[in-house]
């Protein structure tokens, strides 16, 4: 199918300034880019008043936690970890996971996010939903290595691969997922690190987000977690997307420097939490690519990426006191093209260029706050919010036009994700 985006105001995130034309689409790919272009289409969406940009990419999400949104909110870390977060997930079965996984791509879509790395349990039910749904992700099970489970993690990491690496035309793409360093012993996570090598895929884990964390690695390894990530050789050996990141000194950062992969900065969930504002600024300036991420919404409550924009930008210049950190442009490249770098598809998604799958949101600039336009990217960084996307645009297929989805029933969704939240949660 061919679709023609005309009269757009294209922001492409490659460091090309803002300016009008139109958008050529031909199958999966961006053909073509410019003024007044002319070509046969199956479909012309008019963009006057429009601002095009590339869809949102989430680094950092476990999307079946959308059914635990606001369930436990105003609690610390370990209490919302273990009295609520827990015990509730332990009751979710399979179609719970399908049914949360599709309640969290229902919000990305609406919000502008065409991409995303989840991690999680019973990942055959989430890769059925993003095949069917339609939207790009890097799909992970996540591991926990504190008891011996027979290898049964490490089997159903390896059945996503091989069941769902490069499929839904190219959508999905598997990564290894040890937890953390404080649930993966030394062993078992070097095992993990020399199975990415041998595959060839990035491995994704959580890395200091809280100060408990680096409390007990420092106890049990006399080592903060990014040394001891560092010396089982992660950094050296694979590309590593690493979760929050928050707790890091300054020679924790050091070690980060010349990695393959980055951060995902998830600074809603890091505030909320109260865990802290990580050192995203002092890693850019080594080198390291940062990206966005929203966590799930049992923390962040919200997977608007566009909060997480506003989050990240005013965290910086609120920590150095000084309002030129951190500027817009640069907030808006963390959740577009630095985010793909972090999912290692840059090749083919996080800017607009031609060649580049066609990945691509509109957003509707014809309202109160977001009038008049001195400053687009200004505009979209601070006062654009995931509402004001009209269309989202994923591997040249229309997931949403002028607001309403097209690939999800939300009639039904809603009645599904309604019951199994109130079974998952009673009692606790």
């Amino acid at each position: 199918m061919n679709i023609l985006i005309k009269n757009a105001t294209i922001l492409t995130m490659n460091g090309e300034a803002p300016f009008a034309g139109d958008i050529l689409i031909q199958g999966d790919r961006i053909a073509d880019m410019g003024p007044n272009l002319t070509a046969d289409a199956d479909e012309v969406i008019q963009g006057a008043g429009m601002a095009a940009m590339p869809g949102l990419i989430n680094a950092h999400q476990h999307t079946p936690m959308s059914l635990l949104r606001a369930f436990s909110d105003d609690l610390k870390l370990m209490d919302w970890l273990d009295k609520k977060m827990l015990p509730a997930e332990a009751r979710m079965n399979p179609e719970d996971i399908y049914w949360g996984a599709k309640l969290s791509m229902a919000e990305m879509i609406r919000s502008g996010t065409t991409a995303f790395a989840d991690m999680y349990i019973h990942m055959n039910e989430i890769a059925f939903a993003v095949e069917e749904v339609g939207m790009r992700a890097s799909l992970t099970r996540g591991m926990v290595f504190l008891e011996d489970d027979g290898g049964r993690r490490m089997n159903e990491a390896l059945e996503l691969i091989t069941r769902w690496h490069g499929r839904a035309d190219g959508r999905i793409t598997t990564m290894l997922g040890p937890h953390s360093p404080y649930t993966c012993p030394p062993e078992p996570f070097k095992e993990v690190i020399a199975l990415a090598e041998q595959l060839n895929l990035p491995v994704h884990t959580h890395l200091a987000e809280s100060k408990e964390e680096v409390v007990k690695i420092r106890e049990t390894y006399n080592q903060t977690p990014a040394e001891y990530l560092y010396h089982i050789g992660l950094f050296e050996r694979t590309h590593a997307l690493l979760a929050h990141s928050v707790h890091l000194n300054r020679r924790d950062i050091g070690l980060l420097k010349g990695m393959r992969g980055g951060v995902s900065h998830n600074p809603v969930s890091n505030l909320k939490l109260g865990c802290g504002i990580a050192p995203v600024l002092d890693m850019m300036e080594q080198g390291v690519t940062v990206g966005l991420g929203t966590d799930g919404a049992g923390s962040a409550t919200t997977v608007d990426m566009f909060e997480e924009i506003k989050a990240a930008t005013w965290l910086q210049k609120l920590d150095y006191g000084d309002p030129t950190r951190l500027p817009a442009l640069q907030a808006l490249q963390m959740a577009t093209r630095e985010s793909a770098k972090l999912l290692h598809i840059y090749n083919e998604a996080g800017t607009l260029e031609i060649g580049k799958k066609a990945d691509i949101i509109l957003i509707d600039m014809k309202k109160p706050h977001l009038q008049p336009v001195h400053h687009i990217e200004s505009l979209l960084a601070y006062s654009v919010n995931g509402g004001d996307v009209d269309t989202t645009i994923v591997n040249g297929k229309i997931l949403m036009r002028g607001r309403q989805l097209l690939t999800i029933d939300e009639e039904e969704l809603f009645k599904q994700v309604s019951g199994r939240a109130k079974r998952i949660t009673a009692g606790i």
